[in-house]
């Protein structure tokens, strides 16, 4: 079996367990806000700093995955991510809560950051990415349908994360111990390489995620506000949302680098701009339902683009842990800035301005990925270890059409 083909499961795993907080972050927010004593607002602020602290650990290792290794560097972030979280779910102290989720924030990064290097590395990162993103979703999608069934608090969103972290924890062993010092001569490291064009990327995704997550952590508000609808519904809405999104997914999978990357990236974020301004301005089941699945259906393939190109810029990983870390810092922005335009203006006014600004961050990005996108990149050797051969090397060209990521949703 291929060094890739075996080292596919546990970052697909990674890659799961890193993104399921922002995915559940509608659900998470609200019931912080339902079930503790908080504000919409101060609820929201909660999901920021997790997602902030999840920002700030991809910063910290963008660079450090090889040194450290990543199954070290895995199993403390499985780890933090289960204590965090975990103990968030197990206290109703809000200063407890708040910690907890700033702990688990930083493993939740720690994670993808793992997830994010070795998956720029594979042979075809896109495929790999895709994979992930089919696991987040429909994980996240069939929580969506259970959670509103097993009783109300705040603790049973944080709780399924620390449990998928727990899961995650056996597979780890397949992942590569820390690179010898030696090995930084090859080829490939060194320097960041295409510093302009990763610069306007990394400077570029804190705004579009901004607007996505925006959205994102006040969906909920505007089903059960807005549109009249019960916890049961809005939750099978996203459910059905969710799942469709495993389409998209499947089809950017089908449909690889054929259209190249900017025509995906700058059409898919205009149209995901009028599906952000239609389900805000939702006021009863069929309009909630056509924005937010419409909107689930394109934000992954276009998220799977954006991150590939992030990816081809650096077969290291390092443009795609810095690009999906910088875009962490606009999703954890999201939900508190949802919260006071939604206060401030009301749902519809804000989902016009999240989509003109959506439309202007679209041509920085398009203008990247037509001038980077189509790119090779060099063959780069990189150490494997796996149960059965502990120090085998495997040499991978890391294609043009590659993927791999941490941002959040």
């Amino acid at each position: 079996m291929p060094v890739s083909a075996r080292r596919t499961p546990p970052l697909v795993a990674l890659f799961t367990a890193g993104y399921l907080a922002p995915y559940l972050l509608p659900t998470t927010v609200g019931r912080l806000n339902s079930g503790l004593p908080l504000t919409t607002t101060q609820a929201g602020a909660i999901g920021s700093a997790l997602l902030l602290s999840s920002a700030a650990a991809g910063f910290l290792l963008a660079s450090r995955v090889e040194r450290i290794g990543a199954r070290t560097l895995a199993r403390a972030g499985l780890a933090l991510a289960f204590l965090g979280y975990g103990g968030a779910a197990l206290t109703g102290v809000v200063p407890a809560v708040v910690a907890g989720a700033v702990v688990g924030g930083f493993g939740s990064g720690t994670i993808t950051a793992v997830a994010a290097s070795g998956i720029a590395a594979q042979r075809d990162p896109h495929r790999v990415t895709t994979l992930g993103l089919l696991g987040v979703s429909a994980l996240a999608g069939a929580l969506y349908l259970t959670i509103p069934h097993l009783g109300a608090g705040h603790g049973l969103p944080p709780a399924a994360i620390a449990l998928t972290a727990l899961a995650v924890w056996p597979l780890t062993g397949r992942l590569s111990g820390r690179t010898a010092p030696a090995r930084t001569s090859a080829p490939g490291y060194g320097r960041l390489p295409h510093l302009r064009a990763g610069l306007l990327l990394a400077a570029a995704m804190p705004c579009w995620s901004l607007v996505q997550n925006s959205l994102w952590g006040v969906s909920g508000r505007i089903g059960l506000a807005q549109a009249h609808l019960s916890e049961v519904t809005v939750g099978a809405v996203f459910a059905v949302a969710l799942g469709v999104g495993l389409l998209g997914v499947l089809g950017a999978g089908v449909l690889g680098q054929r259209l190249g990357r900017a025509l995906p990236i700058g059409a898919g974020t205009a149209l995901i701009a009028g599906c952000v301004a239609l389900s805000a301005s939702a006021r009863d089941l069929p309009s909630f339902a056509a924005g937010e699945i419409s909107w689930n259906l394109l934000y992954p393939v276009v998220l799977s683009y954006v991150l590939g190109l992030a990816a081809s810029l650096d077969p290291r990983g390092r443009w795609a842990v810095l690009v999906g870390s910088a875009s962490s810092l606009g999703t954890a922005a999201g939900p508190l800035t949802g919260s006071v335009l939604a206060s401030g203006v009301g749902f519809p006014v804000m989902g016009e301005l999240l989509a003109a600004g959506l439309l202007l961050i679209a041509v920085p990005m398009t203008a990247v990925a037509l001038r980077t996108g189509r790119r090779p990149l060099p063959v780069v050797e990189l150490p494997v270890e796996t149960p059965a051969v502990p120090a085998q090397r495997a040499y991978d060209t890391a294609s043009p059409n590659s993927y791999a990521s941490t941002s959040a949703r």
